[in-house]
């Protein structure tokens, strides 16, 4: 049985508990039917259940009743698609005649309409074009047309997909579907009758518009005809249906309809061109449009292009004032026409130079919100023409480049995209001759620089001319080189470093230029290959260009040499020729690339090795070899000599300023030529690899003895290095594994998995024993610091697995190195397999570290879920019971991965499995259900999640302890609200979403997070859908209880929208705005600018001739005052309370000393209320000051001199009365603690007034 059909009568079985009773009577009826099956000793196969369930229906219609009618009809719905043709056409006829009696519409229910349609579907899709000429076949399909026109909108739609799939799929060998006159016919009386009956039009035109089918031709012209006459009936739905399916049936108009009924038909098209604020018909006519004049192309394309410019400017109107959804459909549609209605032949003519005329009136400023829009037709426009864009587009391109140069610009990326396509249509040699740099201009006036440009230049340049970079830019190069060197003289280091910059930007277009040049052997001279080997040689700052550029002429000249690689620059006789005459130069590069590679910091040579592989791909094999037998002759004589660097040497900062010791650098270029080396060169390198993989001074030259190993390994098979490692693994291999487990560094850890990986995938039988000797090893690889260290252990474990699932015989003997036991008998053969390896590894189980059984327990996962399909039921869950064991373990590291464990089987094992074991696997995971650290408490709540989903929250409650009786209550909540989300969403963001699809918007619904592979996605998975304020039972607020909505500022600006227009003027210029400069868009916005929050700024009043300063703490005072006055009255006569001032002022308050100690008043009895003082800002840190001062403290002298404060004058002291310096108290005690240096200052004060006066 089909696996589809199994898993749906699975789901089926299982809704036998259902609440729902049309769900339990199919599941019922189904356990039934397989129930007969069984009894009759047929085979459970789709035909069985077909006979079965047909003799049912039979029975049911003879005695007239309807009870199981419907259960039986939504069983065969299913059933049948997976029955053999054969078979349904035998049946046909009986089929009929049983569904015919359910198409009963006014008894029937819309369940049982629906399943009947689908049978019906089924059934025809069956038959042969013979049988549609049947009445029973021709009737049954008007059926299915009356239903899709029904007034039940579940019954209409499935109707109408079952008419939709029938019409796509004609019986073979026909073209036209046999029952396509039926359909016409019925789709034209529809349509006549539109006028009085218009419900029964737009369903019709919604059954038209979703079939895709081939019309017959003699029916297409009066099909059109009829749909033409729809908008004239002034219904707005109608006309825009009409419209759709107009669109839908131009995929047949090119093969049914003339030349000129086309071009007619179109052209009243045109005329039915609807307001451009009507967004539902304006986006139908549009693709009417579209695809009306693409399949009109295909025609009669020189038409079509006469009418093009024409089009064109007629569609601009609804990119500049249509909504946004018309903008994006017009703009589609426009792109379309340039796209497929230029014609080849045509890309010079006259009609061209109207198109662009159109093209540049939308850059005016009434296009200003569609202007991003119509730089991307522009774009389409220089792609399309392609070398023939000059000289007709050349004014425009000079225009977008004056707009792109203004500082205010708002749309320089998609200028920039224009300036790209251009750049690659016509080329950098023409593009610079209509906008020159002018970059050696100084003093000229009326030449502006464009040295922007340089940047936008080096990413599109594809297929220029090498000979045109090295004759004219170069020297413009060497020029900005010389004046830059000329002001560093001068002592002008800005201007040296500007014209520095300018010519690195210009040595950055050699890379596009080495593209596929037309012109390699003509352009690369003796002499340009000199100049190129000197600048890497003497500039680090061009070198990493040029090594670039190197490596893009290599490697595109040798693909399309060897590859079948289309090219529009070079033939590939041509390629061969270019990859020869560079070859002539590689020697030289390479002595060069190879001393700078060795002078380099080793944080920043990558782009050097990879121009040395490029050059190593170009020459000989011969000599690859002679250059890899001077490499190791070097590598020899330094290591005699090498000493480990020290640590401090090794660091990120050290390496990015100092170059590597030399015999790391010799190793690198050895392994470099890997791949070109024959067997006796590569047996030097694996000789060298075995001698410093196996010494443990130096781990980096550790490492990369491990790393050439592998490199060796994974040749192509057949090489010679790749038969050099296959013979040596038993001899070699293998045994320095061994010998050197126990010395491996920290840092060579990645690579020796990753050659233990390798060797395990082709392990000979006779070495099986090599996988139980590495296990632990890799075992304890999963828990590596290192991320991928990790990744590639994880991966050797199921390498492993799989080719101990291939079989063999385990040699224990040579694992333990001893020929028997102890006793004098031989040592058992193990047969490799993969239950035999799930026991090696559950071995590590029994360590003595934390460390190793948690890295077990992770194994053990991983391998579960990949190999948990080969294994008995009866082993896994012994291997179940035995890591639930280590749940409840105290140790947080082996009770993680023992949760791991648990949510890995919560997928994967079946459902029979898990059951009966929830009851110890329940409450071991709620053990940790407490904890906050780790997330260990998040991993549980998501484990019994998926429980949950998988065996029902119910069966999951009964496992639960009576303790944790709210873990599930919350549980069951989250699980309701979960479900009241989905089922309200429906329609909530239906506008938006819309919306967002008709204008073409590049955002996505957010996927959940991936981690790469299933495992991870289940280890790791789905635990941020989990939040502890679930626990809460928030209902719609978010977290720290803000709910999701707008600001004040938001919603205010949202109910004023006083700019309809959304266009600003900045009033930042010199005199009036001229608008009918070019440059005058530049000081418009389309959104608000932000206003910036001035400073308030304290101006003094005057009264009388007086400067009246505002005290900030009176005013804070009387706001105070006035906002209490305000709350009172509100209140009626309760009084306002403010318990901050009653602690501090009632006679029972207290306060906080500097010391954080609380003090309560002590007052007398005479003592106020009022009494207690506040200290003002930056004294007393704003606390009360309660009383007198304690004894022998003095008091700090801001609360004195309150009363002398002025009530009306508002300035320092009542006239009349004490002098300002009265409000210290000059006693002795105020002379301390640096109060004397106010009394002086007074002094000093006192005696300036007297001499001024």
């Amino acid at each position: 049985m089909d696996a589809g059909l199994e898993n749906q009568l699975r789901k089926l079985r299982e809704q036998i508990s259902s609440k729902a009773a049309h769900q339990q009577q199919h599941a019922a009826t189904l356990l039934a039917v397989e129930e007969t099956i069984s009894e009759q000793g047929v085979a459970a196969e789709p035909s069985g259940y077909f006979a079965v369930l047909l003799t049912l229906l039979e029975q049911q219609a003879s005695a007239g009743s309807k009870g199981l009618s419907n259960a039986i009809l939504y069983l065969l719905s299913i059933i049948l698609p997976h029955v053999s043709t054969h078979v349904l056409r035998a049946k046909f006829s009986t089929m009929m005649a049983v569904l015919s009696q359910s198409l009963d519409l006014e008894s029937a229910d819309i369940a049982m309409l629906r399943s009947v349609i689908a049978c019906l579907e089924t059934v025809l899709q069956s038959q042969d074009a013979s049988s549609w000429n049947q009445p029973v076949s021709q009737g049954t399909l008007k059926s299915l047309l009356a239903l899709s026109v029904d007034t039940k909108p579940k019954v209409r739609k499935r109707a109408q997909e079952a008419v939709s799939t029938l019409l796509s799929q004609p019986p073979v060998p026909s073209t036209v579907h046999p029952a396509a006159p039926i359909v016409v016919r019925f789709v034209l009386d529809m349509l006549g009758n539109a006028k009085a009956d218009n419900q029964s039009a737009m369903y019709t035109l919604q059954l038209l518009k979703s079939t895709d089918m081939v019309w017959p031709p003699e029916a297409f012209k009066e099909l059109c005809e009829s749909l033409m006459q729809l908008p004239k009936l002034n219904a707005p739905f109608l006309t825009s249906l009409s419209f759709q399916a107009l669109a839908a049936v131009f995929s047949s108009a090119a093969s049914s309809l003339e030349e000129e009924q086309f071009r007619d038909l179109l052209v009243e098209i045109i005329d039915l061109k609807p307001n451009v604020n009507d967004p539902l018909s304006s986006e139908a006519w549009l693709k009417i449009v579209q695809n009306g004049y693409v399949a009109y192309a295909s025609i009669s394309p020189e038409m079509c292009f006469e009418s093009l410019p024409d089009l064109i400017e007629l569609l601009l109107p609804d990119i500049e004032l249509g909504k946004q959804s018309i903008k994006g459909t017009a703009t589609q549609c426009t792109w379309a026409l340039i796209r497929d209605c230029i014609p080849a032949s045509r890309l010079g003519a006259e009609g061209i130079n109207q198109i662009v005329k159109a093209l540049t009136s939308g850059l005016s400023y009434r296009y200003r919100e569609s202007w991003a829009l119509i730089f991307l037709l522009i774009a389409a426009l220089f792609q399309r023409l392609g070398s023939y864009a000059h000289p007709s587009m050349d004014a425009l391109l000079v225009e977008i480049a004056s707009m792109r140069m203004e500082p205010e610009f708002q749309f320089k990326n998609e200028a920039d995209a224009v300036l790209g396509a251009a750049i690659r249509a016509i080329g950098p040699q023409v593009f610079l001759e209509v906008l020159p740099l002018n970059l050696n201009t100084t003093g000229r006036q009326g030449e502006t620089g464009r040295a922007w440009l340089l940047p936008l230049m080096k990413n599109h340049i594809r297929n220029a001319p090498l000979g045109y970079f090295i004759s004219e830019l170069l020297p413009v190069a060497d020029n900005l080189a010389a004046q830059s060197l000329r002001f560093t003289s001068q002592g002008r280091e800005i201007e040296a470093k500007v014209f520095a910059a300018l010519c690195q930007q210009i040595w950055a277009l050699l890379s596009g230029f080495c593209n596929v040049p037309s012109d390699v052997i003509e352009a690369f001279t003796p002499d340009f290959a000199v100049r190129l080997s000197k600048e890497i040689a003497e500039d680090p700052a061009l070198r990493s260009s040029i090594c670039a550029a190197l490596s893009t002429l290599l490697i595109a000249v040798h693909q399309l040499a060897h590859e079948d690689v289309a090219s529009s620059s070079l033939t590939k006789q041509q390629a061969l020729s270019s990859e020869a005459h560079l070859a002539q130069f590689a020697q030289d590069f390479l002595s060069q690339l190879f001393n700078v590679f060795a002078q380099s910091p080793g944080a920043s040579r990558g782009y050097i090795m990879d121009t040395i592989t490029a050059f190593l791909a170009v020459i000989s094999e011969s000599e690859v070899n002679a250059t890899f037998v001077r490499v190791c002759a070097m590598l020899d004589d330094v290591l005699k000599t090498h000493t480990p660097p020290a640590a401090s040497e090794l660091t990120e900062k050290y390496l990015a300023a100092h170059p590597p010791p030399h015999a790391y650098t010799m190793v690198d270029l050895a392994m470099t030529m890997t791949p070109y080396l024959d067997s006796d060169r590569a047996q030097m390198l694996a000789r060298a690899a075995f001698l410093l993989a196996r010494q443990n001074d130096d781990a980096t030259l550790q490492k990369k003895g491990y790393k050439a190993i592998v490199r060796l390994a994974d040749q192509p098979a057949g090489s010679p290095a790749h038969q050099l490692i296959e013979s040596s693994i038993g001899s070699e291999l293998i045994p320095m594994l061994l010998e050197s487990a126990e010395t491996v560094a920290l840092s060579s850890r990645r690579d020796r998995l990753a050659l233990i990986s390798r060797l395990s995938r082709n392990l000979p039988t006779s070495q099986l024993h090599f996988i139980p000797a590495m296990l632990s090893e890799v075992i304890l690889g999963t828990k590596e610091p290192n991320e991928r260290a990790r990744a590639i252990a994880f991966d050797t474990l199921l390498v492993m697995g799989k080719r101990m699932a291939q079989g063999g015989a385990i040699d224990m003997a040579a694992l333990s190195g001893d020929a028997g036991n102890p006793d004098g008998t031989e040592q058992p053969e193990y047969q490799a397999s993969v239950l035999e390896y799930f026991k090696i590894i559950a071995a590590g189980l029994a360590a003595q570290t934390p460390h190793m059984i948690s890295a077990t327990i992770a194994s053990i996962s991983r391998a579960l879920f990949e190999f948990h399909e080969q294994l008995d039921a009866e082993f896994t869950v012994e291997l179940m019971d035995t890591v639930l064991m280590f749940v409840v373990n105290n140790n947080r590291e082996i009770a993680k991965s023992s949760l791991g464990f648990v949510k890995v089987i919560a997928v994967i094992l079946p459902k029979e499995l898990l059951e009966p074991h929830l009851k110890e696997i329940v409450p071991a995971i709620l053990k940790w259900s407490h904890e906050y650290k780790n997330q260990l408490r998040l991993k549980c709540r998501h484990i019994l999640d998926r429980l949950s989903r998988r065996l029902g929250l119910d069966i999951v409650a009964n496992a639960v302890p009576e303790e944790h009786a709210k873990l599930v209550a919350n549980m069951r909540k989250r699980q309701q609200r979960s479900k009241r989300a989905k089922n309200g969403d429906g329609g909530a963001n239906a506008q938006e979403r819309g919306l967002s699809e008709e204008v073409g918007a590049a955002s996505s619904a957010v996927a959940k997070k991936s981690y790469g592979n299933a495992y991870e996605d289940v280890i790791y998975g789905s635990e941020s859908e989990l939040d502890d304020s679930d626990d809460e039972g928030a209902g719609g607020a978010t977290r720290n209880g803000r709910k999701n909505s707008k600001s004040k500022r938001q919603q205010q600006g949202d109910k004023e929208g006083s700019n309809k227009t959304g266009a600003w003027i900045k009033e930042d210029t010199e005199g009036p705005l001229d608008f009918l400069d070019r440059s005058a868009f530049t000081h418009f916005a389309t959104a608000s600018p932000a206003e910036k929050p001035r400073r308030a700024i304290s101006v003094p009043k005057m009264k009388d001739g007086k400067l009246l300063f505002e005290d900030p703490e009176e005013e804070a005072r009387k706001i105070k005052t006035a906002a209490v006055a305000k709350d009172g009255s509100k209140g009626g006569d309760e009084t306002t309370e403010n318990y901050y001032l009653e602690s501090v002022k009632s006679k029972d308050g207290f306060y906080r000393t500097p010391g954080q100690k609380i003090k309560f008043h002590k007052r007398k009895a005479g003592d106020s209320d009022d009494d207690v003082e506040m200290g003002s800002d930056g004294e007393n840190d704003g606390r009360a000051v309660a009383g007198p001062a304690k004894r022998g403290k003095a008091n700090s002298g801001a609360s004195y001199g309150r009363e002398f404060m002025s009530k009306k004058g508002k300035g320092d002291v009542k006239r009349g009365n004490v002098d300002p310096f009265a409000y210290i108290p000059l006693t002795p005690k105020s002379m301390k603690k640096g109060l004397a240096s106010i009394k002086g200052s007074n002094k000093k004060e006192k005696r300036g007034r007297r001499k001024a006066n």
